[in-house]
């Protein structure tokens, strides 16, 4: 890395202390705890303002897919923002990039899904896609279909309407969310099912829970059903086999259109362009998708929509119907031709194949951590991977909070050149795609040492792990 990392960290820190709003941060805390600054990256590793390497176990935040420095991603922005920087979309106003994207993700997605609105990124997607339901069912003079169904521990976004159907708790604290049409399910969880019950048993218990609601709301008035493949920001949480499949034919059998949020299962994350049908056997009514778009390079996020549905709307009845949705950026042509790169080097360096070849090494190899007196779980698929840390591992107590235990492993794991997403109890690992494994392996025997570390260290502070 040739990097010139000449940065004057003591100013950086007061301008960020005085002037940055983060998400996601303690606010108690800002005014003490040292900032991150992440100056430089290359493949699947990130360099901090020292210049100090440290491999990217997050992926910028489930988006980075292709890794970072890619010179021909940078020169690909660089051409089209001379050709042209920023056209509207709106009305019927179209730029190359945009048309030509459009057609190159419609030949990815399973079934009839041929039809691309673009936005600006994944909360944005998941909005649009929500109120496209609505806007629909108006139009078809449904208008009492209007009940939303999703899950707890569901993360699909941070507007008012992404925000109310995600379901983290943490998440929920003093925001004031859209709670008349909105309904979550017991979230899918095969390590916190009951003491005693089989798989298939909780299989039927949890897709008996989405048709319960159905009936309970009356499907007249249930539009759709919007899940993550594997919930991401929740934990990573894998649902027992064979319930994206169940759940999509209970929403067919009682006419509500299912919502396939791709935000982070897409672009290659489970060794897919798409893993609705491939990984799952699902043909959904609407898919949403970002972050791997464009690799994180540029903002952009999209929503797909069946030929059966857009065909309601755009035959003679749609006369005068405007779904007035939108944003200044959708479609931007600088980021169409991000995507458009990315999905080249994608396909010509089979990072696809790569993942279906490299990811369950890398489940495999953070599954050894499962001896760890702390670890209570590793699940996941591929390169979406979650450690749940317990205080004792036969009844998986989630340890108190004064723990602080991911944290704590995250600052140990930072200076011996690994970055963690640290979650309360849980230890999240989202890398890069082109991770080798030579870097997870070093991952891993970092992440073992530093765990350890924290479980001495929260022994010798009186906190009890069972053993």
């Amino acid at each position: 890395m040739a990097g010139n990392f000449n940065y004057d960290i003591a100013d950086l820190t007061e301008k960020d202390r005085e002037h940055m709003i983060h998400p996601w941060v303690d606010l108690g805390t800002v005014q003490t705890r040292e900032p991150l600054i992440v100056a430089e990256g290359e493949g699947a590793c990130v360099y901090n303002a020292q210049g100090q390497r440290m491999i990217d176990g997050i992926g910028g935040m489930w988006c980075v897919n292709i890794g970072y420095g890619r010179e021909e991603m940078a020169q690909a922005l660089a051409d089209q923002a001379r050709k042209l920087c920023y056209f509207s979309p709106f009305g019927i106003i179209g730029t190359p990039p945009s048309i030509e994207l459009a057609e190159r993700l419609a030949a990815y997605t399973p079934g009839d899904l041929n039809h691309v609105f673009f936005t600006t990124g994944g909360s944005t997607a998941v909005d649009s896609a929500l109120r496209f339901v609505h806007f629909l069912n108006n139009f078809k003079g449904l208008t009492s279909k209007k009940q939303i169904i999703t899950r707890e521990y569901a993360y699909h976004g941070s507007t008012l309407l992404s925000a109310s159907v995600s379901g983290k708790p943490a998440d929920r604290g003093n925001m004031d969310l859209i709670t008349s049409f909105i309904h979550h399910l017991p979230v899918p969880n095969p390590y916190r099912r009951p003491a005693g019950m089989s798989m298939e048993a909780y299989c039927d218990q949890v897709v008996g829970d989405l048709e319960r609601k159905i009936l309970e709301l009356g499907p007249e008035n249930v539009a759709c059903f919007i899940a993550e493949p594997l919930l991401a920001s929740g934990g990573v949480i894998v649902p027992p086999p064979g319930y994206q499949r169940r759940t999509w034919e209970i929403c067919r059998k009682y006419g509500v259109l299912y919502i396939s949020d791709e935000v982070v299962t897409g672009f290659g994350r489970l060794g897919y362009i798409f893993a609705s049908e491939p990984v799952f056997g699902i043909e959904p009514d609407i898919i949403t998708c970002a972050k791997g778009l464009t690799s994180g390079y540029v903002p952009l996020g999209a929503f797909m929509i069946s030929d059966r549905i857009y065909g309601e709307l755009t035959k003679s009845a749609g006369k005068g119907q405007v779904f007035a949705n939108g944003y200044t950026y959708s479609a931007h042509p600088v980021a169409c031709a991000a995507a458009l790169t990315n999905l080249d080097i994608l396909e010509r360096e089979d990072i696809c194949g790569h993942v279906r070849q490299v990811g369950p090494y890398f489940h495999e190899q953070l599954t050894t951590l499962g001896d760890i007196d702390m670890v209570g779980d590793v699940r996941g698929s591929h390169f979406m991977v979650c450690i749940e840390c317990t205080a004792d591992k036969e009844a998986k107590t989630v340890p108190p909070a004064e723990w602080d235990v991911a944290r704590r492993i995250f600052e140990k794991c930072m200076p011996r050149g690994l970055l963690i997403r640290p979650m309360g109890h849980l230890i999240v690992f989202s890398p890069p795609l082109v991770i080798s494994r030579s870097q997870i392996d070093e991952a891993v025997a970092t992440l073992r040492q530093c765990m350890l570390e924290v479980q001495d260290d929260l022994r010798r502070d009186g906190f009890k792990i069972a053993a």
